[in-house]
């Protein structure tokens, strides 16, 4: 069984977001929406994970974030989605990218 390392990104009172690594690759991420009796996730995983390991990566975030946070929940519905990270976009770094642009001309 893989060692998987959670690193939280965002936190409101009714949701996480968090990234997914195994200690040398990311693997993807994991969005969790909390409502008063199920839990619903969103996984996003590379493609390259095994139908195993993506069960074996539900379990893990079964037993260490959602039961954690919410241990009397219904139900865990989770969407699974298979691809690989193109990259991430924030509107500070585009805006930087055009002044950039701007400074040059």
């Amino acid at each position: 069984m893989a060692e998987y390392r959670f690193e939280r990104e965002a936190r409101t009172p009714f949701s996480e977001s968090y990234t997914i690594e195994d200690g040398e690759h990311s693997l993807g991420r994991v969005d969790l929406h909390y409502s008063s009796s199920v839990t619903y996730a969103t996984l996003n995983v590379h493609h390259s994970l095994s139908e195993e390991a993506v069960q074996e990566l539900i379990a893990e975030i079964d037993d260490r974030i959602v039961g954690s946070a919410d241990p009397y929940r219904e139900d865990l519905i989770v969407t699974i989605w298979r691809g690989e990270e193109v990259g991430v976009w924030a509107a500070d770094s585009a805006e930087a990218d055009e002044d950039a642009e701007t400074d040059g001309a």
